[in-house]
């Protein structure tokens, strides 16, 4: 078995391995916590091994779940996170004790904020050393609980299940989000007899969605209708309850003007002649009705408040949580459903009513094209413009054309996560992964590498396009390893503009940095100038790509395409001064203090 060979091996490396896994008399907590975790649905981990979970990660490939070694705890967790948006189930991060398990608090903050199911498991202090300065002993427990949804440590291995189940179900149920299970050396070495321990110890069946007040429908329907302005926002939430082909009906049927959040891109396809992504501005400034379906009024829609809503525009808000509910504005209907029998509902009602805006004749719409167009060619002529060195609309232009349709987009960094969120298109729902909701920097690699897994089984005709500023890349860039390990074809553009949102050209930086004392005169957002990263790909005895021009893009990304079994990297150089469109609003609205 390969179990066995691998034990071998490690033994002979002088890394100790339990006899337990093996053993007929009696079954050990590594092995327990696996099975526990197979028979609840869960499919992927994601980790880094030592003291005291190298024999977990190999009980957990006995038992048949998929284990992928990353480089660093945080990547780890993104990439668990990532995983369980994608399938619906909860990934599994593995981690040391310790400093192990502090390392994944930004993961799963991330994940508990970004509303994505997530397992984390840490293995921690053997009991009898807990209180006199054991290895590595942290209150992982207390730690832990800040960030999750559940947190525990169960009191024995005969009891793992049950917290297995827990965390899972918490994990996946209602709003998504964090479960963390703490693993001491001496639990999972612990031994119970297998007819004592409750494997099955629940597994009901998926919980059933929950179905919006009929009256509250009606209400809603009534408000639309009436509405002369209305609009429909579909956030991340939509994506995650799969509510993409009640959503499409709805739009289509209803002919309503609709915009994606970030994550929501695609739910509708963004080539839907009703998304009205490029009028973004005016289309929330103007609506007097909005219907929220699984989106929240924070800080990417700017809190549903003046200057950038109506002052008096009515919102109808759907969420799974009730909790989210009238917190920064007082909703005017606000229906407590999963988001597909609620939008199906909504669609019947609309029809009964023979509901339906004509763009061509509607003067909310004709507003939304004109602007339409007066936003589309502006950037038409960014992005036609192939000027040296380029500008961020070029270089985007270039990477649309020549992706295969339908790719995985992972996208991070500053001006390079929004611009391409308006460029790189995406059709088909959780097809884009970016710094979500919490703005998290250092995702983009751990994403790719789970989306590259998840397209490997489930939709091998897929490409993942992993596009990272160069700040961003700087976080996780040693991903690249793991990537090629696995044999993953994930293609990395990196939009490199040599600083942080913007950098400076080299003769300038080179005349800065003669000014004095290095630390005091070299710009705080500046990095260092026209960095070499596809360099990197010689660690692995491959090339990548460096260009400047939009034909060396285009050759790039057709060399990268036609590989499939190990990563590229197209580090792209670009005006460091280039920057997104003029605002007229500043990007985060401002505080009323």
């Amino acid at each position: 078995m390969l179990i066995g060979r691998i034990s071998q091996f490690l033994i002979k490396r002088s890394i100790h391995i339990s006899p337990r896994l093996n053993q007929a008399m009696g079954i050990d907590g590594n092995t327990i916590l696996a099975e526990s975790l197979k028979k609840q649905g869960v499919e992927y981990v994601f980790g880094i091994v030592g003291i005291p979970v190298i024999e977990t990660a190999l009980a957990f490939q006995s038992a048949g779940l998929k284990y992928v070694g990353m480089r660093n705890e945080q990547a780890a967790c993104y990439a668990a996170q990532a995983v369980g948006y994608l399938t619906g189930k909860p990934g599994v991060c593995l981690a040391v004790s310790g400093p192990g398990l502090l390392h994944c608090i930004g993961g799963m903050a991330n994940a508990q904020v970004n509303c994505w199911p997530l397992i984390v498991i840490a293995g921690s202090c053997p009991q009898d050393h807990e209180g006199i300065g054991g290895f590595q002993e942290w209150p992982q427990v207390e730690s832990s609980r800040l960030y999750c949804k559940y947190a525990a440590r169960p009191p024995s291995p005969r009891l793992i299940p049950l917290h297995v189940e827990k965390a899972v179900r918490l994990a996946a149920s209602g709003r998504p989000g964090v479960s963390y299970l703490d693993m001491p050396g001496t639990l999972l070495m612990a031994e119970a007899d297998e007819d004592k321990v409750p494997m099955d110890f629940y597994n009901a069946p998926p919980v059933a969605l929950a179905h919006p007040n009929p009256a509250l429908v009606s209400q809603a329907a009534d408000l639309l209708a009436k509405a002369e302005r209305p609009l429909i926002i579909v956030g991340k939430g939509a994506a995650h309850a799969r509510a993409e082909d009640e959503i499409c009906k709805l739009v289509e049927n209803t002919k309503l003007p609709f915009l994606p959040t970030p994550m929501g891109k695609g739910v509708v396809p963004d080539e839907s002649e009703y998304c009205v992504s490029t009028a973004r501005t005016q289309a929330l400034l103007k609506a007097d009705v909005i219907l929220l379906l699984g989106a929240r009024l924070n800080w990417m829609l700017h809190f549903g408040q003046q200057p950038r809503f109506a002052p008096d525009v009515k919102v109808i808000q759907v969420d799974i949580s009730p909790e989210e509910f009238h917190n920064s504005i007082k909703s005017e209907v606000a229906v407590h459903s999963d988001i597909k029998p609620f939008t199906a509902a909504l669609t019947q009602k609309l029809a009964e009513k023979k509901f339906s805006l004509q763009p061509a004749s509607n003067n909310w719409w004709q507003g939304l094209q004109q602007k339409q167009k007066a936003n589309t060619e502006f950037v038409q002529a960014q992005a036609n413009n192939k000027t040296l060195p380029l500008n961020y609309f070029a270089v985007f232009k270039a990477v649309q054309a020549n992706i295969p349709k339908d790719s995985i987009i992972v996208s991070e960094g500053a001006n390079t996560m929004d611009i391409g969120r308006g460029m790189l298109l995406n059709n088909k729902p959780r097809h884009r992964l970016d710094a979500g909701t919490f703005g998290t920097m250092g995702v983009g690699p751990g994403f790719a590498i789970a989306a590259a897994m998840w397209c490997r089984d489930y939709a091998p005709e897929k490409r993942v396009i992993c596009v990272e500023g160069d700040s961003a890349f700087g976080f996780s860039g040693m991903e690249i390893e793991t990537m090629f390990r696995y044999k993953l074809p994930v293609v990395i553009v990196i939009v490199n503009n040599s600083g942080i949102y913007s950098g400076f050209p080299k003769d300038v930086m080179e005349d800065i940095q003669s000014g004095g004392d290095i630390t005091q005169c070299t710009p705080p957002t500046a990095l260092s100038c026209e960095i070499k990263y596809e360099k990197m790909m010689e660690i692995f005895g491959e090339s990548g790509h460096l260009c400047r021009t939009v034909e060396e893009i285009e050759a790039a990304l057709k060399k990268a395409l036609a590989v499939t079994d190990k990563p590229s990297i197209i580090n792209i150089l670009i005006d460091p001064s280039s920057n997104r469109k003029p605002q007229t609003f500043n990007w985060l609205t401002e505080s009323k203090l």
